[in-house]
């Protein structure tokens, strides 16, 4: 079964068709054994890194591909729908764009081509700390200048891929907030060199959670970052991640219906070829059924994501379609995991199957990187221009 879109339509169809073959080469055997040890997929991320694809978003004259954001969400689609996991490296599309679009010049040559090269990872964002959760303009990380450095105290959670990353993008109080006239002011967005800092300052401690995420915990204690590392302005950081946000939630929408597309296919596939009772299972509409609304799902939710990668490249205006699509895309992509494994019965629980691995993995999605709740009080607000609903 051919989910995607014909090929003379798909301007991305040679990319998906080589990042297939390139995840012809990590079966599940591979994800199942890191899974076990809870260990991160260096080598997929070298062939990933190798072929170019994680350079996707970098402009060639650094040494990147420079594609469209719909390049990188093909490219992430693929890597889900093939039973991999983009999760291990997929904040370096996202994280980019910050650097891309507000980074100094100085800092684009310095950074740009080794990322592009793969001497360098920018995979870690610390953003999310435990007091404040979503509520980013409450954060309490600090950064005071002295001199030519910051000196930055505080801590963040769910720092996903920090041991795995050679750089940081962080987000930090430079003016505290009782001093500024919006609680939007005065925060800052730094790029931190952790091979620096580690053990100077800065301390990363791994938390184990239900799937093989490589979240951690933060914390700086007096970490001082070179003041060139300060991205743009001084208290406009928050501005800068805010401008990311979009192609964070395009991008994950993208890998929702890449998984969709596997457990949809899992399942179509077992339910044709399971016979009991003298038919295929898949011939009774208790099994058939919820696999068909899962795909119309999915679809659905594809067309939406489709539209905010094509007002993303345009330079309009998608914070509708990027928070509907990641919202949709998630809920198509757990639906049809509930389809797979209740089709699948008792063996959709075994790993040797793949599909309670996958169904642990895209579960985070209905809570990260936005919540559903967040994303339908966006919609409510300031899309229906009802009153804030918190």
């Amino acid at each position: 079964m051919d989910h995607h879109t014909p090929a003379e339509a798909d301007p991305h169809a040679e990319i998906r068709a080589e990042v297939r073959k390139l995840c012809a080469k990590f079966p599940g055997e591979y994800w199942r054994e890191l899974d076990a040890r809870r260990g991160y997929p260096t080598e997929f991320v070298k062939a990933l890194t190798e072929a170019g694809w994680l350079a996707a978003l970098i402009p060639e004259e650094f040494g990147g591909a420079g594609l469209p954001l719909s390049g990188a969400a093909a490219i992430l689609e693929e890597i889900q729908a093939t039973g991999c996991n983009g999760a291990a490296c997929h904040a370096q599309m996202y994280i980019m764009g910050t650097i891309l679009r507000h980074g100094s010049a100085e800092q684009k040559a310095k950074y740009l081509p080794a990322i592009a090269a793969g001497e360098l990872r920018l995979q870690a964002f610390g953003v999310t700390e435990p007091t404040s959760g979503t509520d980013t303009t409450a954060l309490r990380t600090t950064a005071r200048r002295e001199g030519d450095r910051y000196i930055v105290n505080g801590q963040k959670i769910w720092t996903s891929r920090a041991e795995h990353s050679d750089l940081m993008l962080l987000l930090a109080r430079t003016t505290p907030r009782d001093q500024v006239h919006r609680k939007t002011e005065g925060l800052s967005t730094f790029i931190v060199d952790m091979r620096t800092v580690l053990g100077k300052g800065l301390t990363i401690r791994p938390i184990r959670t239900m799937m093989n995420h490589n979240s951690c915990e933060v914390f700086f204690d007096n970490m001082e970052v070179p003041a060139e590392n300060l991205v743009g302005v001084e208290g406009k950081g928050f501005r800068y991640i805010l401008d990311g946000m979009n192609a964070e939630r395009l991008l994950i929408a993208a890998e929702c219906i890449g998984d969709a597309k596997w457990f949809i296919e899992k399942a179509r596939n077992y339910a044709k070829d399971r016979v009991l009772f003298g038919r295929p299972i898949g011939a009774n509409q208790g099994v058939q059924f919820p696999i068909a609304r899962a795909y119309a799902q999915m679809r659905a939710a594809e067309a939406i994501v489709k539209q905010g990668l094509q007002k993303f490249e345009r330079g309009e205006a998608c914070g509708e379609e990027a928070n509907m699509g990641k919202m949709l895309a998630a809920e198509a992509s757990w639906a049809a995991g509930e389809a797979c494994v209740n089709t699948h019965g008792g063996f959709g629980f075994a790993e040797e199957y793949d599909i309670e691995r996958k169904f642990r993995e895209t579960r985070l999605y209905q809570v990260a990187p936005i919540s559903t709740n967040l994303i339908l009080s966006y919609l409510g607000e300031h899309v229906l221009g009802m009153p804030r609903s918190y």
